[in-house]
């Protein structure tokens, strides 16, 4: 059936096909060109006249390498590969052992199994694609059997993060809590939820400027100043009143100045002086502080009264009264850092940072950086506050290994954290403070990769876009991580519908694909250019792809494979609504009332 080689070009090689026959079988199987080399080619296309290939590496010394170096020449003896070099090419047939991850079954070589290089795959980034029906939860699902129901080389070091958006994997992965070793640990965000997962629990004392800046959605890099000035004015709300009242009378003396020498009128005046000492306040600076005049005691608020012409003719007194708290020298240090703070703390330190930058000035500026108290405070009074709730100190080591531990003291090899009850912003949120979170402490380690980490996102869409981050703060954190964190032990796992949608940076730097079916015109165009060794006709193929059915390749796979992945036991529960069931149910009760009702008559009449 192979004749001569008719051409060879960069990739592709032709023909001549002797038999005249279109043997539609051979579509996708492996041919090896030998002579001086020994070239491995895949069919593509097949015709009564050429039969058309595309090359995917070569065998030298008997190990397959894929890529091109060498082509091969006209003489060239042509043959179907045999069944050693089909298994070092869709990878080890067991599926318990220490170097590979069984895959699935491959839909070109019958009773042959597709596995995956478990160094090459989870040290690199990866991303799972498919559109919805696809059979992406599913296979999600499958993997991570195949990887913990093993008996002889169980990854019970291994540290997976799944942020579930659907709540959808729990069902799936309950069952690795039958294994002898590992275990799954599952964090919601129902609050309600107290019996069957823990709860989403972030001490505020970690969050950082980045972390603030993206909880209080900040549209303006010029907000960030306001929460770097309250982070460091937290400390005064954490400590005894004596000794921070030097620096609270400081930041209050000075912004009372600013408001009486502003050049409003003195009602406003009033009104603002009354109204910063309403909330602000301490025994020396207050409503109700003497000052004190040859032959009359007045107090700060009588000072502040409006006389019939519109002035207020004390000021001046009030502000002699205020100097003397005021010294240009007294500064918080940053080691006056406190240890641990709560929500409300911080929100405090928020109305003070927004007096001592003199905002009051300006109702533009003022407006500007308030928002972000008024979103802090919705965030306190509402469910999602719960998630900040954390009164004690916890160490971030402590804090970490006590993610990856059950109630019951064990190991918990992967933590599942289900999304489902919090809006779309806010779980874009938690997944990249906890993501930062990962990074920054696996950068801290001293043995660097020593606690490696894989953070596994679905509908990565939803987070990992090409957003407003580098603007107002200056990076975005999945960028970060994909260019960052192998060398940190910490990888990203993109699972997603519309590849299309994902952050450019982050989607370049993934090394392994599992392509399920896939409609989109340009999300196929970006999986085409992924690789060179992925023919056209493998691109139209995911058109049409069964549920469950994917296309695998990346630097853990030695060829681009067509895999059929094994259904998960248990299922994730991500099936599609019945519309048909739903719609007639009760038309079936009705139907079944109406022919009880009928007999009824009938035997009523007899």
């Amino acid at each position: 059936m192979f004749g001569n080689v008719i051409s060879v070009s960069d990739l592709t090689i032709k023909l001549e096909n002797t038999s005249k026959r279109v043997e539609t079988s051979l579509l996708g199987v492996h041919i090896v060109f030998e002579n001086k080399y020994k070239i491995v080619a895949e069919i593509t296309s097949i015709t009564r006249e050429e039969i058309e290939c595309i090359m995917v590496g070569e065998f030298i010394n008997n190990i397959f390498n894929s890529g091109i170096v060498h082509k091969p020449s006209h003489d060239s003896k042509v043959r179907i590969i045999n069944s050693e070099e089909v298994i070092a090419l869709v990878g080890k047939q067991d599926v318990d052992t220490k170097t590979d991850l069984y895959i699935g079954k491959s839909l070109i070589y019958d009773g042959f199994n597709v596995s995956a290089n478990i160094d090459n795959f989870f040290s690199n980034h990866f991303a799972i694609i498919g559109n919805t029906g696809s059979g992406k939860s599913c296979s999600v699902a499958r993997l991570f059997q195949n990887l913990y129901y093993r008996h002889k080389y169980v990854p019970i070091n291994s540290n997976i993060v799944l942020f579930d958006v659907y709540g959808e994997y729990k069902p799936a992965l309950d069952r690795i809590n039958q294994t002898k070793y590992c275990r799954c640990k599952h964090i919601t965000t129902d609050v309600r939820d107290t019996v069957n997962s823990d709860i989403v629990k972030i001490p505020p004392y970690y969050l950082e400027v980045d972390d603030l800046a993206l909880l209080l959605n900040v549209d303006s890099p010029s907000q960030i100043p306001i929460i770097e000035k309250a982070l460091k004015l937290v400390y005064l709300f954490t400590e005894d009143e004596e000794k921070v009242i030097s620096h609270k009378n400081n930041i209050i003396a000075k912004a009372i100045l600013d408001i009486l020498t502003g050049g409003k009128e003195s009602t406003q005046i009033r009104d603002q002086v009354i109204a910063v000492l309403s909330t602000f306040h301490t025994k020396d600076i207050n409503l109700e502080s003497k000052i004190v005049q040859p032959g009359y005691t007045r107090t700060l608020r009588q000072c502040l009264n409006v006389d019939q012409t519109g002035k207020i003719n004390t000021i001046q007194l009030v502000m002699e009264y205020l100097e003397k708290f005021t010294d240009t020298e007294l500064k918080l240090e940053n080691n006056m850092k406190p240890q641990k703070y709560t929500l409300k703390d911080l929100y405090n330190a928020f109305e003070f940072a927004l007096i001592s930058e003199g905002v009051l000035k300006s109702d533009k500026v003022y407006d500007m950086n308030n928002i972000l108290k008024v979103r802090l405070d919705a965030i306190i009074n509402s469910d999602y506050g719960r998630y900040f709730e954390v009164n004690e100190y916890i160490p971030k080591e402590t804090y970490i290994r006590d993610l990856f531990t059950t109630r019951r003291g064990e190991k918990a090899q992967i933590v599942n954290f289900n999304l489902n009850y919090v809006d779309e912003r806010f779980a874009k949120t938690l997944t990249k403070i906890y993501s930062k979170l990962f990074l920054d402490y696996s950068i801290t380690l001293e043995s660097r990769g020593g606690f490696p980490l894989q953070i596994i996102l679905e509908e990565a869409h939803r987070y990992v876009q090409n957003d407003d981050d580098v603007r107002n703060i200056g990076y975005n954190i999945f960028d970060r991580i994909t260019k960052e964190g192998r060398k940190y032990g910490v990888v990203l796992g993109l699972i997603t519908q519309r590849p299309s949608e994902l952050s450019n940076t982050a989607l370049s730097q993934c090394s392994n694909y599992i392509v399920l079916r896939m409609f989109h015109p340009e999300d196929l165009k970006i999986i085409k250019s992924m690789t060179h060794s992925i023919a056209e006709e493998d691109i139209e193929k995911l058109k049409s792809l069964r549920p469950g059915v994917a296309l695998c390749f990346g630097n853990a796979f030695n060829i681009p494979v067509f895999v059929k992945i094994d259904k998960p036991d248990p299922t994730p529960d991500s099936n599609n609504a019945h519309i048909g069931t739903e719609w007639f149910k009760e038309s079936t009760e009705i139907l079944k009332e109406s022919q009880l009702q009928t007999q009824k008559n009938t035997i009523d009449i007899q």
